[in-house]
């Protein structure tokens, strides 16, 4: 048995989700194919559809064609997709295949096989490779087509930077470039399938050959019919046969959701980093839609797609509301409406959208306005010192700035200040007033980096023998893969050890423990945040004191920072914060202002007796602590504090979290 096989790419449709403003028409040159082009070919099995991927909704009609003089009888065609089988077709050209393309997200391999009772094996394949999201990091460029009539309707050619005149917003641009030359792109056939349409199959078949004529030999084309929902879609394809097939293939029935299914396919189409437009082919009844007009306009704008019209009147023609509904759609994206009344006027519109695309500039400007708002953005050209008309786009949609993920770890504390399991289903979350939608719920399970800022002031000579028991008890419990940092602060805050996983100069430095001085506490606060700058993961500042911020006379501080530069770096640090107050001398305000600003804890225990307990509080609260994450609903980029509310439905469990979170600046 021989077997002639080949493979391929998927190109053009399948290159990604673009942000950005790629703002096109889609027609090219005129082509003329050969008839007998076919009858020269050596014997050849090729997949035809799909070539890419557009992200359309719906089926994909998969489709294999055979060109060359094939040997007798008919062959055996199975279909697959990454080696599973798809479909058998035994029943002779045209040769096809129904798929879901369920995850557009993940390269697919669907291959062709065909077997014919002599033994001849023909096999194709295609890759597809699968759609990417690309973030728009800014406004680049606006490419907007036009053409450019005269007074007596005659297309201007030759036209120069120079000879434009664009305003965005009222406000000059100054144009880049205006250009004829056009790239290859994606033509979206947008066809009525609805059973109003039925008694004018036979005139869209007929006329649709001459639309596809005029297409580049690069221009790919996707087939796509309606009625309530997008149907079955063949392509993205650049082979004519496959596209005919796939208009003839259309069966009419069910009623029509015009409005629903254009934004439906001009949201997938969006896709695409080629030139795109629609023909949408429809006798302008929408019985079913509940997308509105001006959403429908919405999505064709923020897909930068220009869109042509042909009202084809079906069984008792189109209504003056029909009509509007046409014209209103086309004219919002810089395209045009036909309603031709026969076939003859149904090939003058084909021509004409081809005339008007062979025609068209391309003109090119990068806005003043950079900022990625998502707002509408109306765009008005002309050719000063002419009656020329210009032709374009209303305008184009702003791309919204990338989505900011926010997270937050937290945890619950019930009855006894025991902390609590938590479940994803009792929780809410608030940002500045706003709910927001967890996508994220797991356990903190990362290493800790700890800082432990130890008080060794004169103060501290009564507690000293609890103070060093409590404190290695502390560092004996901690997990080995967790990492320790340590100051001891009197007079100054000393480093003894930058946070790692070797703690022997931190046990020593608990040995050696003498309490002597004043009691420089915000400086040890200062310079703990400062350690945990930068450290990824978790990061935590255990503090213990039995006084305020002092010096050994307590005439004067006992620190160069303040008060205010602790929380300024907390801010910038993003640590949670457990304090350990000892007696009635310490700032329990203060100490529980930091607690409460990061998420973490205060204890106030009388004596340093109940230290060792309190540590292990600390650490059974961070193994019982969960983390939220979601995509913010404000994509402003303003560098401001988002206040940030975990929310429990029984609500006498203390939610303890950050509170919230600064929104990145750019």
């Amino acid at each position: 048995m021989r077997e002639l096989f080949r493979g391929r790419h998927g190109t053009g449709a399948s290159a990604g989700l673009i942000a950005g403003l790629a703002v096109a028409a889609v027609l090219a040159a005129p082509r003329v194919v050969p008839a007998a082009q076919a009858e020269v070919r050596p014997l050849e099995l090729r997949i035809t559809s799909p070539l890419g991927r557009t992200g359309l909704p719906g089926t994909i009609r998969v489709v294999a064609r055979l060109d060359g003089v094939a040997p007798d009888g008919v062959p055996l065609v199975r279909f697959f997709v990454d080696d599973v089988l798809l479909a058998t077709d035994e029943n002779g050209a045209p040769f096809d295949a129904l798929w879901s393309d369920e995850n557009p997200y993940e390269q697919r391999e669907i291959r062709v096989r065909a077997e014919w009772p002599s033994g001849l094996v023909l096999a194709d394949a295609i890759v597809l490779d699968p759609l990417e999201v690309t973030e728009a990091a800014q406004i680049a460029s606006v490419v907007l087509p036009a053409t450019v009539l005269d007074e007596q309707g005659k297309f201007v050619r030759d036209l120069a930077v120079a000879d434009f005149a664009l305003l965005e917003d009222g406000e000059p641009q100054a144009l880049d470039l205006a250009s004829q030359d056009r790239e290859p792109a994606l033509f979206a056939l947008l066809i009525d399938a609805s059973q109003s349409m039925a008694i004018r199959s036979d005139a869209v078949r007929a006329s649709a050959g001459r639309l596809v004529d005029v297409l580049g030999e690069q221009d790919q084309v996707v087939v796509a019919p309606f009625s309530k929902t997008i149907q079955s879609v063949t392509g993205p394809t650049t082979d004519r046969d496959t596209i005919l097939g796939a208009i003839g293939a259309i069966h009419h029935k069910g009623g029509t959701a015009i409005l629903d299914s254009l934004a439906e396919a001009a949201a997938a189409l969006r896709s695409s980093e080629r030139r795109k437009a629609i023909v949408l082919l429809t006798d302008g009844y929408d019985e079913h839609s509940e997308t509105g007009i001006d959403r429908a306009v919405e999505e064709l704008r923020a897909g930068n797609l220009t869109l042509y019209v042909i009202g084809m009147g079906g069984i008792a023609g189109i209504s003056l509301k029909g009509e509007e509904l046409l014209w209103t759609l086309a004219e919002d994206t810089g395209g045009h409406a036909w309603f031709p009344r026969d076939e003859s006027q149904l090939r003058f519109a084909y021509e004409a959208i081809a005339s008007d695309v062979q025609h068209q500039y391309l003109l090119t400007y990068t806005p003043t306005n950079q900022r990625q708002d998502g707002e509408w953005r109306e765009v008005t050209v002309d050719v000063p010192g002419t009656t020329h008309r210009v032709n374009t786009r209303a305008g184009y949609t702003a791309p919204l700035a990338p989505p900011i993920r926010a997270s937050m770890e937290f945890t619950g504390i019930g009855a006894g200040q025991a902390p609590l399991v938590l479940v994803k289903g009792d929780l809410h979350v608030v940002e500045d007033g706003v709910d927001q939608d967890i996508d994220v719920f797991n356990e903190a399970v990362l290493p800790v980096t700890f800082m432990l800022a130890l008080d060794a002031s004169g103060s501290m000579k009564r507690s000293a023998e609890h103070a060093q028991e409590a404190a290695r008890e502390f560092v004996s419990s901690m997990r080995p893969e967790d990492e320790l940092g340590m100051i001891l602060f009197a007079d100054t805050a000393d480093y003894i050890q930058s946070p790692g996983t070797r703690v022997e100069w931190s046990l020593e430095a608990i040995d050696n423990y003498v309490a002597a001085g004043g009691t420089a506490l915000y400086d040890a606060l200062y310079d703990s945040l400062a350690q945990l700058e930068g450290v990824p993961g978790r990061r935590v500042v255990v503090v213990v004191t039995d006084g305020r911020d002092e010096n050994n006379d307590a005439t004067a501080p006992g620190s160069i920072r303040t008060w205010d530069d602790v929380l300024r770096k907390l801010g910038e640090v993003e640590a949670t914060v457990y304090a350990v107050g000892i007696g009635s001398n310490v700032d329990r305000e203060r100490l529980q202002r930091l607690a409460d600003r990061s998420g973490g804890g205060a204890f106030f225990p009388a004596d340093a007796s109940t230290l060792v307990t309190d540590y292990q509080k600390i650490l059974d609260e961070l193994r019982r602590r969960y983390v939220v994450a979601y995509e913010s609903t404000n994509r402003i980029r303003d560098g401001a504090w988002r206040t940030v509310e975990i929310r429990h439905r029984n609500p006498e469990v203390e939610i303890r979290s950050r509170g919230g979170y600064f929104a990145p600046a750019q």
